[in-house]
């Protein structure tokens, strides 16, 4: 009977051991994938939140913010001009207002300026601001001006332009009697071609009667004169464009290479005569002339 009590301590003992061994070994693998969960969690990129659409928009559609949500992207990769809320409360900071879709309690609707996707980020210069429909007024940037043109095929790249295109202008006209081509301005950008400021605009060849660009109050002065007294020609400006093209002016021997020799005026040489008149006959004799 001894003997059996001793065997069921023993082997009490051994199987006591035993789970505490186990236990030791299943704490430390513990410690080991913590360790490694922290350290991966430190070295993680980090999140930051980034307000998107709920569904999709068209071009100059009126969205709220219960069309929007939130969504955690990289710092590091996000566009310029996200948003990280939806909405602000009046008399949140400043910084947070300036962070946020419709800050301060705003409740009007803002448009887009472009098609949006499903979850894609609102971006600030890419909607109107609060209570604005979409159009030429809300693509203008601050103190500039829109002024329009008058094209067709040939003066206006064959209908490749887009709004947010960049274009140089070119003069041609009468000057003293030569006809001349001059640049007069360079990339401006287009804010609307014929009536549509939609950049996304589905017809790839239509060609515009007009162009609406944006500029400054002096270069509406000087594009009015212009286009008053000659010819205007827009010139496409590629997205890689980084050249000052400089001062541009073409005439008609320029193009062709003519030069031209001024004439060189030969004064005469000054003869001076004295007049003396014997009955009917008149007499001219020459004599020093005195300056």
């Amino acid at each position: 009977m001894r003997m059996i009590v001793a065997l069921v301590l023993v082997l009490g003992v051994a199987l006591a051991g035993l789970a505490v061994y186990m236990a030791q070994q299943q704490i430390s693998q513990f410690q080991v994938e913590r360790d490694r969960l922290v350290a991966e969690q430190r070295n993680a990129p980090q999140l930051v939140d980034v307000v998107v659409l709920r569904r999709p928009l068209a071009y100059g559609e009126r969205f709220t913010a219960a069309d929007l949500g939130v969504i955690k992207m990289q710092v590091g990769h996000l566009p310029a001009g996200i948003f990280h809320s939806v909405a602000t409360p009046q008399g949140a900071p400043e910084e947070a207002q300036a962070a946020s879709v419709f800050p301060g309690g705003e409740t009007r609707p803002r448009a887009a300026l472009r098609a949006y996707d499903a979850y894609e980020a609102i971006l600030a210069n890419k909607i109107t601001a609060p209570g604005v429909d979409a159009g030429i007024t809300a693509s203008l940037s601050p103190n500039m001006r829109a002024f329009t043109i008058s094209v067709d095929a040939t003066t206006g790249v064959s209908g490749f332009l887009r709004p947010g295109d960049r274009v140089d202008v070119y003069w041609s006209g009468e000057v003293n009697g030569e006809r001349v081509t001059k640049l007069i301005d360079t990339n401006l950008r287009l804010i609307a071609i014929d009536q549509s400021a939609d950049a996304d605009r589905a017809e790839e060849t239509q060609l515009a009667k007009t162009v609406t660009a944006e500029v400054t109050p002096e270069q509406v002065a000087s594009l009015t004169l212009a286009q008053g007294t000659g010819e205007l020609t827009l010139s496409l400006v590629g997205m890689q464009n980084t050249a000052d093209p400089g001062a541009i002016e073409i005439d008609r021997n320029k193009l062709l290479g003519i030069q031209v020799q001024e004439a060189v005026k030969v004064e005469a040489a000054r003869v001076c005569t004295v007049k003396t008149r014997k009955g009917t006959e008149v007499i001219e004799t020459p004599i020093p002339c005195k300056n």
